[in-house]
Protein backbone atom coordinates (compact mmCIF):
# COMPACT_ATOMS: atom_id res chain seq x y z
CA UNK A 1 0.00 0.00 0.00
CA UNK A 2 1.65 3.15 -1.10
CA UNK A 3 1.46 5.52 2.23
CA UNK A 4 -0.34 9.02 2.22
CA UNK A 5 2.87 10.73 2.07
CA UNK A 6 3.66 9.17 -0.86
CA UNK A 7 4.43 11.79 -4.32
CA UNK A 8 2.33 9.46 -6.51
CA UNK A 9 -0.85 10.60 -8.09
CA UNK A 10 -3.43 9.02 -6.78
CA UNK A 11 -5.15 6.27 -9.52
CA UNK A 12 -7.98 7.76 -9.02
CA UNK A 13 -7.01 10.52 -10.43
CA UNK A 14 -4.44 9.52 -12.86
CA UNK A 15 -5.00 11.08 -16.28
CA UNK A 16 -6.51 8.47 -19.14
CA UNK A 17 -3.48 7.15 -21.39
CA UNK A 18 -3.11 9.56 -24.26
CA UNK A 19 -3.18 8.97 -27.96
CA UNK A 20 -0.46 8.36 -30.26
CA UNK A 21 0.14 11.58 -32.45
CA UNK A 22 3.79 9.96 -33.91
CA UNK A 23 5.84 6.45 -34.82
CA UNK A 24 8.90 6.30 -35.55
CA UNK A 25 9.66 4.11 -38.37
CA UNK A 26 12.89 2.32 -39.09
CA UNK A 27 13.37 0.08 -42.29
CA UNK A 28 9.53 -0.27 -42.53
CA UNK A 29 9.32 -1.21 -38.29
CA UNK A 30 7.81 0.96 -35.90
CA UNK A 31 10.18 1.00 -33.15
CA UNK A 32 8.70 3.99 -31.57
CA UNK A 33 5.29 5.66 -30.47
CA UNK A 34 4.88 8.97 -28.97
CA UNK A 35 1.65 9.95 -27.35
CA UNK A 36 0.79 13.68 -26.02
CA UNK A 37 -1.77 15.51 -26.51
CA UNK A 38 -3.08 18.19 -29.01
CA UNK A 39 -5.72 21.23 -29.18
CA UNK A 40 -6.86 23.11 -32.65
CA UNK A 41 -8.98 26.22 -32.20
CA UNK A 42 -10.50 27.57 -35.07
CA UNK A 43 -10.55 31.45 -36.24
CA UNK A 44 -13.43 32.37 -33.55
CA UNK A 45 -11.40 30.81 -30.67
CA UNK A 46 -13.75 27.38 -30.77
CA UNK A 47 -12.40 24.00 -30.18
CA UNK A 48 -11.90 22.35 -33.72
CA UNK A 49 -10.36 19.12 -32.12
CA UNK A 50 -8.72 17.88 -28.88
CA UNK A 51 -6.62 14.93 -28.76
CA UNK A 52 -5.81 13.55 -25.71
CA UNK A 53 -6.53 15.87 -22.27
CA UNK A 54 -5.37 19.65 -23.43
CA UNK A 55 -7.27 21.12 -20.68
CA UNK A 56 -5.04 19.38 -18.35
CA UNK A 57 -2.19 22.40 -17.17
CA UNK A 58 1.31 21.39 -18.33
CA UNK A 59 4.14 23.31 -18.05
CA UNK A 60 4.93 25.12 -21.36
CA UNK A 61 8.46 25.43 -21.17
CA UNK A 62 10.00 28.45 -23.52
CA UNK A 63 6.29 28.56 -25.46
CA UNK A 64 5.65 31.12 -22.42
CA UNK A 65 8.17 33.47 -23.60
CA UNK A 66 6.01 35.89 -25.60
CA UNK A 67 4.02 36.40 -22.18
CA UNK A 68 8.16 36.41 -20.48
CA UNK A 69 8.51 39.36 -23.39
CA UNK A 70 5.25 41.13 -22.80
CA UNK A 71 5.90 41.74 -19.23
CA UNK A 72 9.16 43.59 -20.25
CA UNK A 73 6.98 45.94 -21.92
CA UNK A 74 4.66 45.88 -18.95
CA UNK A 75 7.09 46.62 -17.00
CA UNK A 76 8.19 50.09 -18.83
CA UNK A 77 11.09 49.00 -21.05
CA UNK A 78 11.12 49.97 -24.32
CA UNK A 79 12.22 47.22 -26.47
CA UNK A 80 11.55 47.18 -30.26
CA UNK A 81 12.68 44.79 -33.56
CA UNK A 82 15.50 42.49 -32.98
CA UNK A 83 15.75 43.40 -29.30
CA UNK A 84 12.29 42.16 -28.55
CA UNK A 85 12.34 39.61 -30.34
CA UNK A 86 15.26 38.01 -28.74
CA UNK A 87 13.51 39.14 -25.29
CA UNK A 88 11.07 36.44 -26.62
CA UNK A 89 13.49 33.85 -27.81
CA UNK A 90 15.29 30.22 -27.60
CA UNK A 91 18.30 31.35 -29.67
CA UNK A 92 20.36 29.11 -31.56
CA UNK A 93 23.60 30.94 -29.86
CA UNK A 94 24.45 32.14 -33.46
CA UNK A 95 27.07 34.79 -33.49
CA UNK A 96 24.44 37.33 -34.30
CA UNK A 97 22.61 36.39 -30.93
CA UNK A 98 25.55 36.69 -29.16
CA UNK A 99 26.64 39.75 -30.26
CA UNK A 100 22.92 41.40 -29.26
CA UNK A 101 22.70 39.85 -26.15
CA UNK A 102 26.20 41.16 -25.06
CA UNK A 103 24.86 44.60 -26.80
CA UNK A 104 21.82 44.83 -24.42
CA UNK A 105 23.78 43.92 -21.41
CA UNK A 106 26.10 46.97 -22.08
CA UNK A 107 23.21 49.44 -23.19
CA UNK A 108 21.78 49.04 -19.77
CA UNK A 109 24.55 49.15 -17.59
CA UNK A 110 24.87 45.35 -16.92
CA UNK A 111 26.96 43.01 -17.36
CA UNK A 112 26.92 38.57 -18.34
CA UNK A 113 28.39 38.41 -14.72
CA UNK A 114 24.74 39.80 -13.73
CA UNK A 115 23.10 37.26 -15.68
CA UNK A 116 21.78 33.65 -13.81
CA UNK A 117 21.38 31.55 -16.62
CA UNK A 118 23.85 28.46 -16.11
CA UNK A 119 26.45 28.30 -18.26
CA UNK A 120 26.03 26.49 -21.64
CA UNK A 121 26.84 25.50 -25.09
CA UNK A 122 24.64 26.86 -28.31
CA UNK A 123 21.19 24.84 -28.15
CA UNK A 124 22.06 24.63 -32.16
CA UNK A 125 24.72 21.50 -33.11
CA UNK A 126 26.35 23.21 -35.91
CA UNK A 127 26.90 26.53 -33.49
CA UNK A 128 28.32 24.24 -30.40
CA UNK A 129 30.41 22.64 -32.60
CA UNK A 130 31.94 25.66 -34.72
CA UNK A 131 31.81 27.32 -30.52
CA UNK A 132 33.95 24.52 -29.32
CA UNK A 133 36.15 24.29 -31.88
CA UNK A 134 36.94 28.16 -31.69
CA UNK A 135 38.37 27.32 -28.37
CA UNK A 136 35.38 29.19 -26.15
CA UNK A 137 33.75 27.17 -23.50
CA UNK A 138 30.18 27.47 -21.93
CA UNK A 139 29.14 30.72 -20.62
CA UNK A 140 26.09 32.35 -19.24
CA UNK A 141 25.27 34.50 -22.97
CA UNK A 142 25.58 31.36 -24.97
CA UNK A 143 22.84 29.82 -23.23
CA UNK A 144 19.48 30.42 -25.16
CA UNK A 145 17.58 32.29 -22.48
CA UNK A 146 20.36 34.89 -22.79
CA UNK A 147 17.69 37.58 -24.44
CA UNK A 148 15.30 36.33 -21.93
CA UNK A 149 17.01 37.27 -19.03
CA UNK A 150 18.79 40.57 -20.33
CA UNK A 151 15.36 41.70 -20.56
CA UNK A 152 14.56 40.90 -17.25
CA UNK A 153 17.40 42.53 -15.98
CA UNK A 154 17.14 45.64 -17.85
CA UNK A 155 13.42 45.95 -16.73
CA UNK A 156 14.87 45.48 -12.90
CA UNK A 157 17.35 47.91 -13.70
CA UNK A 158 14.80 50.55 -15.12
CA UNK A 159 12.46 50.21 -11.87
CA UNK A 160 14.93 50.06 -9.22
CA UNK A 161 13.95 46.56 -8.73
CA UNK A 162 16.65 44.30 -7.02
CA UNK A 163 18.25 42.08 -9.81
CA UNK A 164 19.56 39.47 -7.43
CA UNK A 165 16.51 38.44 -7.03
CA UNK A 166 14.74 38.94 -10.30
CA UNK A 167 14.38 34.73 -10.92
CA UNK A 168 12.14 34.36 -7.38
CA UNK A 169 8.48 34.15 -8.15
CA UNK A 170 7.95 37.18 -5.37
CA UNK A 171 9.85 39.31 -7.79
CA UNK A 172 8.31 42.65 -9.30
CA UNK A 173 8.99 41.56 -12.60
CA UNK A 174 7.49 37.61 -12.17
CA UNK A 175 4.53 39.38 -10.53
CA UNK A 176 3.62 40.97 -14.33
CA UNK A 177 4.49 37.42 -16.15
CA UNK A 178 2.42 35.98 -13.53
CA UNK A 179 -0.37 38.44 -14.39
CA UNK A 180 -0.05 38.32 -18.23
CA UNK A 181 0.23 34.40 -18.45
CA UNK A 182 -3.49 34.52 -17.04
CA UNK A 183 -4.94 37.29 -18.61
CA UNK A 184 -3.62 35.61 -22.00
CA UNK A 185 -4.69 31.97 -21.37
CA UNK A 186 -7.97 33.10 -19.94
CA UNK A 187 -6.98 30.81 -16.84
CA UNK A 188 -5.46 30.76 -13.57
CA UNK A 189 -1.55 29.59 -13.22
CA UNK A 190 -1.98 26.00 -11.90
CA UNK A 191 1.02 25.59 -10.53
CA UNK A 192 5.02 27.28 -10.47
CA UNK A 193 7.83 25.42 -11.28
CA UNK A 194 11.54 25.99 -12.15
CA UNK A 195 12.68 26.12 -15.87
CA UNK A 196 15.59 24.98 -17.29
CA UNK A 197 17.17 28.77 -17.36
CA UNK A 198 16.21 29.18 -13.69
CA UNK A 199 13.37 31.18 -14.36
CA UNK A 200 10.03 30.63 -12.54
CA UNK A 201 8.10 28.26 -14.94
CA UNK A 202 4.02 28.79 -14.97
CA UNK A 203 1.44 25.95 -15.31
CA UNK A 204 -1.39 26.11 -17.82
CA UNK A 205 -3.39 24.35 -20.20
CA UNK A 206 -2.23 23.64 -23.54
CA UNK A 207 -6.15 24.91 -24.72
CA UNK A 208 -5.01 27.94 -22.30
CA UNK A 209 -1.54 28.79 -24.01
CA UNK A 210 -3.28 28.02 -27.69
CA UNK A 211 -5.61 31.05 -26.42
CA UNK A 212 -2.59 33.22 -25.36
CA UNK A 213 -1.53 32.93 -28.98
CA UNK A 214 -4.55 33.47 -30.72
CA UNK A 215 -5.01 36.48 -27.79
CA UNK A 216 -1.24 37.92 -29.00
CA UNK A 217 -1.62 37.93 -32.82
CA UNK A 218 -5.64 39.23 -32.30
CA UNK A 219 -4.40 42.02 -30.09
CA UNK A 220 -4.79 45.69 -30.82
CA UNK A 221 -1.87 47.29 -32.53
CA UNK A 222 0.24 49.26 -30.65
CA UNK A 223 -0.65 47.05 -27.48
CA UNK A 224 2.28 44.51 -25.08
CA UNK A 225 1.06 41.87 -26.31
CA UNK A 226 0.97 42.76 -30.57
CA UNK A 227 4.15 44.53 -29.79
CA UNK A 228 5.96 40.86 -28.96
CA UNK A 229 4.00 38.72 -31.94
CA UNK A 230 4.84 41.79 -34.22
CA UNK A 231 8.81 41.60 -33.33
CA UNK A 232 8.61 38.39 -33.21
CA UNK A 233 7.30 37.94 -36.60
CA UNK A 234 9.38 40.84 -38.61
CA UNK A 235 12.26 39.19 -36.97
CA UNK A 236 11.53 35.46 -36.42
CA UNK A 237 15.46 34.59 -36.57
CA UNK A 238 16.19 36.35 -33.70
CA UNK A 239 13.58 34.10 -31.61
CA UNK A 240 15.00 30.76 -33.06
CA UNK A 241 18.06 30.87 -35.62
CA UNK A 242 18.67 30.31 -39.53
CA UNK A 243 18.24 26.33 -38.83
CA UNK A 244 14.91 26.34 -36.99
CA UNK A 245 11.32 25.35 -37.57
CA UNK A 246 9.97 28.74 -35.82
CA UNK A 247 12.14 30.72 -38.02
CA UNK A 248 10.83 28.99 -41.28
CA UNK A 249 7.33 28.94 -40.07
CA UNK A 250 6.91 32.58 -39.40
CA UNK A 251 8.87 33.61 -42.41
CA UNK A 252 6.88 31.46 -44.92
CA UNK A 253 3.59 31.63 -43.27
CA UNK A 254 2.25 35.23 -43.44
CA UNK A 255 1.06 36.79 -39.79
CA UNK A 256 2.14 33.39 -38.18
CA UNK A 257 3.22 33.58 -34.64
CA UNK A 258 5.35 30.22 -33.52
CA UNK A 259 7.52 29.18 -30.58
CA UNK A 260 8.38 25.98 -29.58
CA UNK A 261 9.46 24.85 -25.62
CA UNK A 262 11.57 22.16 -24.24
CA UNK A 263 9.83 18.56 -23.52
CA UNK A 264 8.32 18.53 -27.04
CA UNK A 265 5.70 21.79 -26.39
CA UNK A 266 5.04 23.61 -29.39
CA UNK A 267 2.14 26.64 -29.87
CA UNK A 268 1.34 28.52 -32.87
CA UNK A 269 -1.47 31.11 -33.66
CA UNK A 270 -2.58 32.26 -37.46
CA UNK A 271 -2.93 35.92 -38.46
CA UNK A 272 -6.82 35.31 -38.43
CA UNK A 273 -7.05 33.37 -34.91
CA UNK A 274 -7.15 30.00 -35.90
CA UNK A 275 -4.14 28.24 -33.13
CA UNK A 276 -3.20 25.26 -32.03
CA UNK A 277 -0.73 23.44 -29.22
CA UNK A 278 0.68 20.42 -27.73
CA UNK A 279 3.21 18.21 -26.10
CA UNK A 280 4.35 15.13 -26.48
CA UNK A 281 4.63 13.20 -22.98
CA UNK A 282 7.96 11.59 -23.69
CA UNK A 283 9.82 15.40 -24.77
CA UNK A 284 10.75 13.28 -27.65
CA UNK A 285 11.73 16.56 -29.67
CA UNK A 286 12.53 14.52 -32.89
CA UNK A 287 8.38 14.18 -32.60
CA UNK A 288 7.54 17.92 -33.04
CA UNK A 289 8.21 18.64 -36.70
CA UNK A 290 5.93 15.92 -37.95
CA UNK A 291 3.14 16.61 -35.14
CA UNK A 292 3.30 20.07 -36.32
CA UNK A 293 3.21 20.06 -39.39
CA UNK A 294 0.41 17.78 -39.23
CA UNK A 295 -1.57 20.33 -36.86
CA UNK A 296 -0.72 23.29 -39.58
CA UNK A 297 -2.23 21.02 -42.31
CA UNK A 298 -5.72 20.39 -40.31
CA UNK A 299 -5.68 24.04 -39.75
CA UNK A 300 -5.91 24.50 -43.56
CA UNK A 301 -2.06 25.80 -44.08
CA UNK A 302 -0.51 25.22 -46.95
CA UNK A 303 3.25 24.66 -48.62
CA UNK A 304 6.47 23.51 -48.82
CA UNK A 305 7.24 24.89 -45.54
CA UNK A 306 5.16 22.21 -44.30
CA UNK A 307 7.13 19.41 -45.81
CA UNK A 308 10.02 21.03 -44.32
CA UNK A 309 8.86 21.28 -40.31
CA UNK A 310 7.45 17.94 -41.27
CA UNK A 311 10.93 15.78 -41.85
CA UNK A 312 12.53 14.11 -38.93
CA UNK A 313 14.60 11.75 -40.28
CA UNK A 314 16.23 8.70 -38.51
CA UNK A 315 19.70 7.02 -40.19
CA UNK A 316 21.74 3.87 -39.94
CA UNK A 317 25.07 3.24 -40.92
CA UNK A 318 25.28 7.09 -42.29
CA UNK A 319 22.38 6.87 -44.70
CA UNK A 320 18.21 7.85 -44.40
CA UNK A 321 16.63 4.39 -42.96
CA UNK A 322 12.90 5.73 -41.83
CA UNK A 323 11.62 9.12 -40.18
CA UNK A 324 8.85 10.14 -37.76
CA UNK A 325 5.80 10.55 -38.91
CA UNK A 326 2.39 12.10 -37.57
CA UNK A 327 -0.11 9.21 -37.15
CA UNK A 328 -3.65 11.77 -36.09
Amino acid sequence: MIPSTSPFTPASTVPSVPPVLAEDVRSGFVEGRHRGSLVLLGPEGQVELELGEPGIPVFPRSSNKPMQAAAVLRAGLDLSGERLALAAASHSGEPFHLDLVRTMLAEHGLTADDLQTPPDLPVDPVEAEAYLTSGRVRDRVAMNCSGKHTAMLAACVLNGWPKESYLDPAHPYQKLVRMVVEESAGERVAAVGTDGCGAPLMAISLTGLARAFRHFVLAAEGSDERRVADAMRAHPEYVAGTRRHDTWLMREVPGALSKTGAEAVQAVALADGRALAFKIDDGGARAVGPVLARALDLLGVEGDVLRRIGRSPLSGGGVEVGGVRAVF
